[in-house]
């Protein structure tokens, strides 16, 4: 936890920090002493100018801690606030960079709770750390330091309350800070069940589960609710008890020091002093005690944020990575790929070429392989066994960032980002001219209703819930036709559109001279889709069924015409036997 946080302070400001820290607590052990002196020889004595005088070197000794209070506080709440920034900015750049394997180790539900709560949690011990850590400490050792030397033998009530405060500070310890360690983990439990009630809001409902996942919400909520108010009324025992020892022990100090004082071994004003040193090492010892219960909860917090920081990437460039050229092609050579942990292969021996100007369609079952096949030509993933080449060059040879560049993606799940739709489409090119937009709008069937929206500077809500299904797809379709790329991949991205939009942005996509010089992939579960592409790829169980053209298939796959024949008519697929591509 310190390390995570020293590594990531400004450790000029930390250092005059705690020099601020030193002269405040310089001055609050001082001024006790000068009010004794104020007390024994003006007051005792009558001497007005001395008190005058003590008076003012104590206003400026107050000035000086006052100052060093300020600046101490000023640096601890930036220095924490700065702290947290960059913490999310690491945590922030870590997720967005890590593999698709990666990423699902520790859960979105989590990695949210991290990126929020567990960098707060950094933030307030790095506050507490600043002011409090170092404050208690010095304050507790000076003040007993100066108690000594007021009346050594009013120490021995200290002798006394320590070891009880001690005990008192072990107990609530041992029982709040498992506590408050398991407050992180059903944090990301009720993150994680309120984040699936949104985002499946409308299977809740078509499935009318409202009152199974008010159940389920509730026993999150109530288990988090629960744990937490244990913890913190352990903790508030803490207060009470401190306050209670505090006020035995300055009843104990002015009895024992009243019979000093009738004695004439101690002066009145050394007896005041007294009692506010004991204040100032009994509070310090409290605050020592606070710090006990923050810092393991901070800890926690620690150890999961650098678990985050701490992945090793899966997928990583080569040290000698190059420079990707203009794709021409691309091969895979007898890939197999296995999901992480699991010994089940999704592909198997994966043998195909598709060339520059070449359209390649993937057809398959659900679960047959047709997202992790080209999930691989991005390096999303890594082939398990075998190679994914470019030019002949296996794919891991190149620098990602420039892979990423040469390659358009429709992702099978359409996602839009809060905004507008310019800034929708600016994710594939933000260098396109307003012509080139709507030029893209226009090859994906979308400048209709984007028109009717209100233009380019429509807005966008989360997630693009203020569109349809197939206007989200559409508008997903247009971001990554807009991008100047030599290889664009359609995966599933045509599902939501009725036949004549499909029918209609196929032929679109045929006149657009940018795309045709480029290497097309598809993937799609209609025969209309694909049954002009120049090579058709039918998977089944992660292994390939089948090649070649729609003609081909049709007459050597028996798998292939069952799927034309659960889709098409009889006579078109009677006419589509007969040589017909197009039926």
């Amino acid at each position: 936890m310190f390390k995570l946080a020293f590594k990531n302070l400004n450790k000029l400001l930390v250092s005059f920090a705690f020099f601020c820290l030193f002269f405040q607590v310089a001055a609050d052990l001082i001024l006790p002493s000068i009010t004794a002196d104020i007390v024994n020889i003006g007051v005792v004595r009558k001497n007005i100018p001395y008190i005058w005088h003590t008076g003012l070197i104590m206003l400026a000794v107050s000035l000086l801690g006052i100052i060093g209070a300020v600046c101490n506080q000023l640096i601890a709440a930036t220095s924490s606030q700065k702290l947290g920034v960059k913490l999310r900015h690491f945590l922030f750049a870590k997720i967005t960079a890590m593999a698709t394997a990666d990423f699902t180790k520790i859960g979105e539900a989590s990695l949210i709770t991290r990126t929020t709560n567990d960098v707060v949690q950094m933030q307030n011990v790095t506050y507490s750390m600043l002011r409090m850590m170092v404050r208690a400490p010095m304050m507790l050792a000076g003040a007993s330091l100066m108690a000594y030397f007021q009346s050594p033998q009013l120490m021995l009530v200290f002798v006394a309350a320590i070891p009880i405060l001690a005990i008192v500070v072990l107990l609530i310890m041992r029982k709040s800070v498992p506590l408050f360690r398991k407050i992180q983990g059903l944090t990301d439990r009720i993150n994680l069940v309120f984040r699936e009630g949104l985002t499946g809001v409308r299977v809740i409902r078509a499935f009318n589960q409202d009152a199974f996942e008010q159940r389920r919400f509730a026993r999150a909520n109530g288990n988090l609710t629960d744990n937490a108010i244990n913890a913190y009324v352990t903790t508030s025992l803490m207060s009470p008890t401190m306050t209670f020892i505090i006020s035995a022990s300055n009843i104990a100090i002015v009895w024992f020091g009243a019979h000093l004082i009738a004695g004439s071994q101690m002066p009145i004003g050394n007896l005041l002093s007294f009692i506010t040193y004991a204040t100032q090492m009994l509070f310090a010892f409290m605050q020592l005690s606070m710090i006990f219960v923050i810092v393991p909860r901070a800890q926690a917090s620690a150890q999961r944020i650098q678990e985050v920081l701490a992945i090793s990437d899966t997928i990583l460039d080569s040290n000698n990575a190059q420079t990707v050229p203009n794709i021409t092609s691309i091969r895979f050579a007898h890939v197999d790929f296995a999901f992480s942990h699991s010994a089940a292969r999704v592909l198997k021996d994966i043998n195909l070429q598709v060339g520059r100007g070449q359209t390649l369609a993937i057809i398959g079952g659900t679960g047959s392989g047709k997202s992790s096949l080209i999930n691989l030509i991005p390096r999303l993933f890594d082939p398990t066994k075998g190679s994914v080449s470019i030019n002949d060059i296996d794919i891991r040879q190149f620098r990602q960032s420039d892979l990423h560049e040469k390659i358009a993606f429709a992702s099978q799940k359409s996602f839009l980002f809060q905004g507008t739709i310019r800034s929708n489409l600016h994710y594939g090119n933000p260098k396109a001219s307003e012509e080139e937009m709507w030029q893209a709008l226009h090859t994906a069937q979308a400048d209709a209703f984007v028109k009717k929206q209100g233009g380019l500077d429509a807005p966008v809500e989360q997630n693009g819930q203020n569109f349809s299904g197939g206007q989200v797809q559409r508008l997903s379709i247009a971001r990554a036709i807009l991008k100047d790329a030599d290889v664009y991949i359609f995966d599933d991205t045509f599902s939501a559109l009725d036949f004549k939009t499909d029918a209609l942005l196929r032929a679109a996509l045929h006149k657009d001279s940018k795309i045709n010089r480029a290497i097309k992939i598809i993937v799609a579960q209609r025969i209309s889709t694909i049954a002009d592409a120049d090579r058709i790829l039918l998977l089944e169980q992660g292994r390939i069924s089948a090649f070649g053209t729609h003609t081909e298939l049709l007459k050597t796959s028996t798998v292939y015409r069952e799927i034309v024949n659960s889709q098409l008519h009889r006579v078109d697929a009677a006419a589509a036997l007969s040589g017909d591509e197009h039926a």
